[in-house]
Order: C-alpha cells, then structure tokens, then sequence
C-alpha cells in the first residue's frame, strides 16, 4: 500500500482524480485508490513544544527562568479534535504502508509541515516526494513519473527546522523577557525575528517623516524656440540666490553647444516572482500581500498558474520547450501570441537561466483555460498573463536626443525621447491601467519631438525661476514595505540589483504578508489609506528594545542568508542555532543589567495576555525597586567557559564572557543575591566540577 499526503484535502481530490478517477471512494479521513491511499493534513497539525512542554518551571513567566533552551527541541500536535482525528487516520495509514509519498506544498514550509506529521506517525518506510510546479493533470502525472526520494530535500527540511527553532528562541524568550521588564502586569509584548525589524522599518520612516522641515528652493529655467532647457547648476536655497543667477542669464542669448542623439533598448519587464506581484497589485489596486497572497494560491490550486511561493523571476531551461504549447492554449490572448508563434520563441537569457532557478521558477499561467475565473481573480490572471506575453515579444526601441546649451555661464539642458518600435509595449497598448504602471504611457520627456537644433546657434529666449519644495519620504505602502524587507531595509527598483539582494532579505516571500498581518492584527501598525503607519504600540516597543540585534534589518538579512546557505547545503543548521542560543543569552543579561527604570508601554500599548499566553497571567509582578547595577566578581571564575568571570546582574549571576557567546546564567532563586563572592565560588564548583565538562 503507498500512502500520499497532501496539505489540503482539495489537493487530495486533485492527486486522487489521476490516480483512480473522479469515482474513487471518499473513506474516513481518505480517498481510497486501490493500491494508493491518499490523505491530507490541514497546514500544520504539529508545531513546535511549548516551553511547558518542557518543564513545569517554564510555565509561570519568571526573567529567573530566561533564557529557555531546551536540550532538544521535541514536536507535538496542536490542540485540536479535528486535528487529532485527522492525525489518527494518517497515523493508522502509515503504519500499515509499504510506501510513503511526501505531495505536500513544493517548497520549504510545506516540507517543514509534512515532516512533522510523519516524524510525529512514527514512519518507518521509505517516503519519496512529488515535486511539482502546477497542479495541472500533466504536471501531477509528470510528477508521479519521477518521484524522488526524501533525501533529496533534507538540506530543505534542516533549512525549515531551523527557522523554526531560531524563531522559538527568539520569539519565547525575547517577548517573556521584555513583557516582564518593561510592561504592564499582565501584558505582553510581542518580540519576532522578522517581526521586530519589520515593525523597526515602518517605525523609523514615521520618525523620518514627523521630523522632517520642509525648505523651499528654486529652480532656474528657460524657454528657447517654444522648447523647455532646465538649467544643470543644480537648487537655489534662496530667493536672492535665484534672482541673481536670473538675472544673469536674461540679458544674454542661449547658444546650443551640442545635440547628441542615440538609439536605445529597452527589454521586457521581468517575470513576476512572488513579491513583484504583490508589489504590483498593491500599486494598481490597493491589495494587502495577504490579499493577493490569497489569489494567487487559489490560481495555483484552479490550475490557470504555477506554484505561487516563489523568490525567482526566470524560467528554467526545461520550460523552454513547453513554451509554445502553453502560448496556443491561451486562446483569449490569441491576437497577441498570433505573432509570437508564427516563428521561433526567442531564448533570452533574462528569460531562461537555470543559475537562477532552485526549487521553482517563475509564476506564469499554466495554458489552461480561464474562463471560470470571475472578479479579482480574473484581474490578477489577466495582469500575469500579459506579463507572460511580453517576455517573448521584442525590446522596445527609442531614440533619445540630449541638447546642451548656455547662457552667461549657466548650462542648460533639454531632452526628448521617440518610440520608434514599441515591441512589447504593444502588449499593454489596449490595457490603460496597465499601461500606467508598466511605464507605456509618457513620462514628462518622452514621446516629444525636439526642433532640429544646431551646435553654434544661439537666440532670444525666456528664463522663468520655479518655486519648489522638499518633500518627506513617503509612508510605506505594502508594496515598499515588502521591497524594503526584500531588501534588508533598503528599496530597490532595479530588477539586477534586487536579484543580487533578494539573499539577504527579511523573511522570505512566503512569509511577509503573513507578518505584515501580524503586525496589524497586534495593534503595533494601522492602514491609513494606501499607507502603513505605526500606532503608538508599535512606537513605544521600538523605543523600548535597546538590543539593535533584535530591530536590525541587515542582521536580521544575514540570517535569512544563513538559512538558505543550509538549503544549499554549505552551513551547518547546528551552527545557525547556536548562534542563536548565544544571542538570547547575551540579550538576556543585557536587559536584567539595565539600571532604568523605564516602563513606559502603556496598557493600550501591549497586548492583553489572554490573547497570546495564558501562561503570562502568571508572570511575576515587576518590583518597583531600580534594578541592581551590574557587579563583578572578578575572583569567581565562570564554571561553564573557564575564561570569564561572574557579573552579578538584576536577577541572574552571567559571565563576563556573554558577547562571545557564553550562555552561563545562574538564576537568583538558585543562587541568592545576596551570597558572598566565596559561598557563591563554593556552590559552583559543587554544582559544577570542572569548567569543561559541567555537571
């Protein structure tokens, strides 16, 4: 018997419908297929233990008991009856297997999701995954051909444990840790790898903007033969500045000093990956990324688009010769493939390159037919087919032309700029919306017709002075903020340039819209309009974490770099983790050595603990006395390193040695405060014998 595990059970029916027909008999928990048993989960059934999972002294929320690490880090199954009814049947079906076959999401999470099931049902056979990039009958069929075994993407499996547990780390002790030192009784403050440094963006361009002064300049300008010439000298800052460069200028005629005109190319606009498209709906319509996350996966699971979860824009070369079959089957989009398809597809390198494809490539439609897609969903379809479209179409051709002129001693310039081909701008021609925001319509110089300068003529002409102000940076929009944790707080339009960025990004595709609204859903970020806005939870935590570790956006980058290098295979999951581990010990000594006595998260600040941990009811109540200042006791060597000495801190003894990655920490309710540097010398080595080998 071969047991196939799905995520969802439409997916089920899907897999079940190739291998037995529509009429195979929907059982308990299962579509029976003869020799194939297919059943599903529903996302996750297991998660991660929680820390009174562990130990009974990590229920009650103490800073005593921080940081938590367990020795190893165990799963279990979510509180649910549907759940653990739906566990049993896939338990009962993998005990009696021969074969298991692994047909969940074909990326990271859903490896992540299935391992967990299996792992927690006790598999003992061999498992072999379906790896595909469309739910289309071909690709299911395609993929059941060439099953593959589970070794293959256990560099996967690591790169998804790891980001769990590094999230568990962080997120468990950081928000015990902060809640308990800084917020009210009862509240907790919700601290996140990603979710930190996301919020840490949003809040830095809001002090940007309230902090901004607007200062007036002004810019000097001519008209000479009915055509417009920007002076180059660049801003005046003040009134009598302009005035005088103006007056300068008036008596004088303008002579053109040279006319330069040059062809130029400009290619198609890239394949979509997954946060191009958001980016992109939330430019035209105002989509949320969970929003257009939420579309795109239900054109996935209908089977008019590739799998939706991915970080790259390019085709590999196997798609190649899938291309024109694909083309054809698009019959509403037949006026526009008709010319395409009367030759040869064109192969272009930012189009197909398999150095640029892992796991998946580019979203693009299937060749199935749309014709059930109704409302948002047939907007979307419509925006990734053209785009799809044009990448086989030929460059957009123009020539530019650049005039050069003066007057007295000041430069001028003019521009203009001709289509002469709009290659595959006539894709968007019949699209206005499109048009707008592919860049088709005319931009300030483009599309105007410069008169037949010569170099050496000079004549009357008009100069004007223009009035200006500078403008704040603009709130984020989902479309910039995901740009900006693409590209570790830095946003970038150019296509080249967020490729060789995208490694260092905040989160991964997949993952932003989801943390976008988790941001929303704790009271820490509000829409206003199109823009995103901190509140003042969201301030105030920010203001409170001192730790740049916890809010940077290039630390946070470099981890994401980290957990795809182990997808590759080239680091080691241990070592991710244990950075980690020492981390959180740092920042925990940190905080407790933190003489302030700063509480200033309000109760509208925080988030009620019923809401995120029924265990945070019970944490300690903050003591109103100022924290101990940090003291060493230089002759009380650390009995875990060796080479540093205690410190004692607010409520824990740490070593000297934290920052280079010493976790020693010994609590007060183990080792009073008020012990003297010898009683505190003699409990350790009684408890520890040696330094390297601790007991």
């Amino acid at each position: 018997m071969k047991v196939c595990i799905t995520e969802k059970p439409s997916v089920a029916r899907d897999i079940a419908n190739i291998l037995a027909g529509p009429s195979a008999p929907k059982r308990d928990g299962f579509i029976d297929c003869g020799e194939y048993k297919v059943t599903w989960t529903f996302g996750h059934l297991c998660c991660l233990k929680e820390p009174h999972d562990y130990t009974e002294r990590w229920k009650r929320w103490s800073i005593g008991s921080l940081p938590m690490i367990p020795d190893r880090f165990g799963i279990k199954l979510i509180d649910s009856e549907s759940y653990k009814h739906q566990f049993a049947v896939i338990e009962k079906l993998i005990s009696d297997a021969d074969e298991v076959i692994n047909c969940g999401d074909a990326g990271q999470e859903g490896e992540l999701i299935q391992r967990w099931v299996m792992q927690k049902a006790g598999t003992r056979c061999p498992v072999y995954r379906l790896w595909i990039s469309s739910l289309t009958d071909e690709s299911i069929r395609e993929g059941f051909k060439n099953l593959r075994p589970q070794s293959d993407f256990e560099n996967l499996y690591l790169a998804g444990l790891s980001r769990a547990i590094g999230d568990w780390i962080l997120g468990m002790n950081a928000t015990r840790l902060y809640s308990l030192r800084y917020s009210e009784p009862g509240k907790v403050l919700s601290i996140g790898r990603v979710q930190t440094p996301t919020l840490a963006l949003i809040v830095k361009r809001h002090h940007e903007i309230e902090q901004f002064r607007p200062e007036d300049f002004w810019e000097l300008r001519t008209t000479y033969c009915e055509t417009p010439f920007n002076a180059t000298s660049g801003r005046y800052k003040t009134l009598a500045e302009a005035e005088e460069a103006l007056a300068a200028v008036a008596p004088h005629p303008l002579l053109i000093d040279n006319v330069e005109k040059k062809k130029g190319r400009e290619a198609p606009p890239r394949l979509f990956d997954l946060t191009s498209l958001q980016v992109e709906c939330n430019k035209r319509w105002g989509w949320s990324a969970d929003t257009s996350l939420k579309l795109i996966q239900s054109l996935y699971e209908k089977k008019v688009t590739t799998y939706p979860r991915v970080d790259t824009t390019y085709l590999s070369d196997d798609i190649y010769p899938k291309i024109p079959d694909i083309l054809k089957r698009m019959t509403p989009y037949a006026p526009l493939t008709e010319s395409i398809l009367a030759g040869r597809i064109p192969k272009s390198k930012k189009v197909f390159d398999n150095s640029k494809v892992t796991d998946h490539h580019a979203i693009i439609p299937t060749g199935q037919n749309p014709g059930s897609l109704v409302g948002d969903e047939r907007k979307l379809y419509h925006l990734i087919a053209l785009r799809f479209i044009a990448a086989f179409y030929p460059d957009c051709t123009f020539a530019s032309t650049t005039v050069t002129a003066h007057a007295a001693d000041t430069p001028f310039k003019a521009t203009g700029k001709i289509i002469e081909d709009p290659g595959w701008r006539k894709v968007f021609a019949s699209d206005t919306s499109a048009a707008k925001k592919e860049g088709t319509q005319d931009e300030d110089d483009e599309g105007r017709v410069l008169p037949a300068f010569s170099p050496g003529e000079q004549g009357p002409h008009t100069p004007a002075l223009v009035k200006k102000t500078t403008q704040p940076p603009k709130p984020y929009t989902e479309g910039s903020l995901l740009r900006a944790m693409e590209g570790a707080g830095r946003t970038v339009d150019d296509e080249e340039l967020r490729e060789a960025m995208k490694e260092n990004g905040i989160g991964r595709p997949s993952t932003r819209a989801a943390i976008i609204e988790t941001l929303f859903k704790r009271g820490y970020i509000r829409r206003e309009r199109k823009s995103i806005v901190p509140c003042q939870a969201g301030i105030d935590l920010i203001a409170t974490i001192n730790e740049e570790l916890l809010k940077s956006a290039k630390l946070t980058g470099l981890w994401e770099n980290k957990l795809r290098r182990i997808e590759r295979g080239d680091y080691s999951p241990a070592e991710f983790v244990d950075e980690l581990k020492s981390l959180i010990s740092q920042i925990v000594v940190n905080v407790m050595s933190d003489n302030s006595s700063r509480r200033i998260i309000a109760e509208t600040s925080a988030i009620p603990a019923s809401k995120t941990s029924k265990d945070a009811a019970t944490a300690e109540k903050p003591k109103k006395k100022r924290a101990t200042p940090i003291k060493s006791l230089d002759q009380v060597k650390c009995p875990v390193c060796g080479n540093g000495h205690m410190l004692k801190g607010k409520a824990a003894y740490g070593c000297s040695r934290y920052a280079d990655g010493c976790t020693c920490l010994l609590p007060f309710s183990d080792y009073p405060a008020d012990l003297k540097p010898g009683e505190l010398a003699r409990r350790i080595k009684k408890r520890f014998p040696s330094p390297s080998n601790p007991a």
